[in-house]
């Protein structure tokens, strides 16, 4: 599985891209979030989810992390593929869906091209669960530098502690400190724990 991919924009349309890295070109699959983030640049990063299929070996890029965290959740429920999820991402933003999940706002999701009632019902309640409190109705907190965040949180996870909790925790010690790196950020963690 691949994690990211950094490397020079060869090729950029609405719907992908084309990565060159060391020499091999890369075609990724994009949304067109991701696309405008990516508009005007001669370089990027880009987060891969890979999907293997019979006929197939397909990438798709997301700017951000926390996108690539919904798209991912988007495609484990059931009647959501790869496409869908991206379409979804196209016509909303990451917290729009999270926000719409978690008010039960299955019209909004119906809004975009191929999501009927019964897949907007679907994912409202597959998902509503898997998405943490912290972010309900519109509430969601992001530090500065997003990525120290989601460093500590991966790292706190691999050690064991449950996702929510320290999701909780760290959004307090962000808002209270502001810390300046991810150990340090682990660090204040820990003592919460």
């Amino acid at each position: 599985m691949f994690e990211y991919i950094k490397g020079d924009i060869n090729e950029l349309t609405p719907t992908n891209v084309v990565v060159e890295n060391h020499g091999m070109g890369y075609i990724i699959n994009i949304s067109l979030n991701t696309y405008s983030q990516l508009s005007g640049h001669k370089s990027t990063q880009l987060y891969l989810h890979q999907v293997i299929r019979d006929d197939a070996h397909l990438l798709f890029g997301f700017k951000e992390l926390k996108e690539r965290e919904i798209f991912r959740l988007l495609i484990s429920v059931s009647g959501v593929g790869a496409n869908t999820a991206r379409m979804m991402l196209s016509s909303l933003t990451a917290d729009e869906i999270k926000k719409a999940i978690f008010s039960n706002n299955s019209k909004t999701l119906q809004d975009v091209k191929g999501i009927g009632a019964k897949t907007a019902q679907r994912i409202i309640i597959e998902l509503k669960d898997k998405i943490g409190k912290e972010e309900e109705m519109g509430a969601i907190v992001l530090p500065q530098d997003n990525t120290i965040r989601e460093e500590a949180l991966s790292a706190l996870v691999m050690l064991g502690f449950a996702k929510n909790s320290i999701v909780k925790v760290l959004d307090k010690i962000i808002k209270a400190n502001s810390p300046a790196s991810v150990e340090e950020l682990i660090k204040l963690a820990l003592k919460q724990l």
